[in-house]
């Protein structure tokens, strides 16, 4: 995948995570056109895997949600610390470089908030 391509999915991922968002729609941006996009050895479809991650908690009430919420919570927030920090040594902006860095703060330490609530609660 062009680096520019992979640069503007972090960026579309990385706001839509630190918004709160459930579900991030990544689309093709106007400039790139089929032949640049064939370079694309994998990527993931986040709506998709957003969708299923909601999905999962449908039915589900008490403990259960609770546990399940927590789980796939802890994973997706992993995953916006993972890109966040890909942001800090990649992004050309300063201002992408500080969202970073404010992704990682606030979510690691939401991520050790929900690691202690399946611990004390037995998940």
């Amino acid at each position: 995948m062009e680096k520019k391509m992979i640069i503007t999915v972090a960026i579309t991922a990385l706001v839509a995570f630190s918004a709160g968002v459930g579900a991030v729609l990544i689309q093709q941006p106007k400039n790139m056109n089929d032949d640049t996009m064939s370079h694309d050895t994998g990527s993931m479809n986040m709506s998709s895997d957003m969708s299923m991650m909601s999905s999962s908690l449908k039915g589900l009430k008490g403990d259960e949600f609770d546990k399940r919420f927590i789980s796939e919570m802890i994973t997706h927030h992993e995953g916006a610390v993972d890109m966040a920090e890909l942001a800090l040594t990649n992004a050309k902006h300063q201002e992408v470089k500080t969202m970073a860095q404010n992704i990682i703060s606030a979510q690691t330490k939401e991520i050790d908030e929900m690691q202690t609530w399946q611990k004390n609660w037995h998940y």
